[in-house]
């Protein structure tokens, strides 16, 4: 530590200078600036000027574009890399066939993986992907299920639970809906529709990166 630095954090942060602000003056680490400042009080006028500048329309949206920023170029590299395993997993079916029906029946937005449908071929189907070839942890499942309000909702919870692996503890509160279809009508889906979720922002960059890698092909 040099301790004129330290002295010149400890002037700057009495003038009610931000944290940040010091350490790129300085041209240190703001860790060692908030150790070296953490005895200075500051004035209320002073907190209440940083809170402003911290909450001001300019820096929220710096800190925006810098997290978009950073987010795309993690996208990027992740994409490249998902298109070079693309040219070897291209040979195994599975991974054809999920990729095709996530492709289809897949949500493409929120950077979020995640797929519904009431055909339990479909949801086994895509589960077996998810496990064997994106190699999805466990507790990364969540499932939710969509159904009638006179449907039974502890049937189709465990029905769903059954067909997926996931635990009952893994599913979200099961969503009951109202309709004015006939009941027979609505019979046709007695299990209701199940939906589930994959918490893995890289998985999804992957598999939007080999949907464009089908497409090409």
């Amino acid at each position: 530590m040099k301790v004129s630095e330290k002295n010149k954090a400890v002037e700057l942060r009495k003038q009610g200078v931000a944290m940040g602000e010091i350490a790129q003056r300085l041209g240190v680490a703001k860790s060692s600036v908030s150790l070296w400042v953490r005895d200075v009080k500051l004035t209320s006028s002073q907190l209440n000027k940083l809170n402003r500048n911290g909450h001001s329309v300019d820096a929220i949206e710096k800190r925006r574009t810098s997290r978009m920023a950073g987010t795309k170029a993690r996208r990027d590299i992740i994409a490249e890399q998902a298109l070079l395993e693309a040219e070897k997993l291209v040979k195994d079916t599975l991974w054809c066939v999920g990729t095709s029906l996530y492709w289809g029946e897949g949500g493409k937005t929120q950077n979020m993986v995640r797929l519904a449908n009431a055909d339990p071929a479909v949801i086994t189907t895509i589960m077996r992907y998810f496990r064997e070839v994106c190699a999805v942890s466990e507790y990364q499942f969540r499932g939710h299920i969509h159904t009638f309000d006179h449907c039974d909702e502890k049937k189709s919870e465990r029905y769903w639970s059954d067909i997926t692996g996931i635990p009952l503890k893994q599913f979200f509160k099961t969503y009951k809906k109202q309709s004015s279809a006939s009941k027979n009508k609505r019979d046709t889906l007695p299990m209701g529709t199940f939906q589930v979720y994959v918490h893995d922002t890289n998985l999804f960059f992957r598999i939007m990166a080999w949907i464009e890698y089908l497409k090409k092909i």
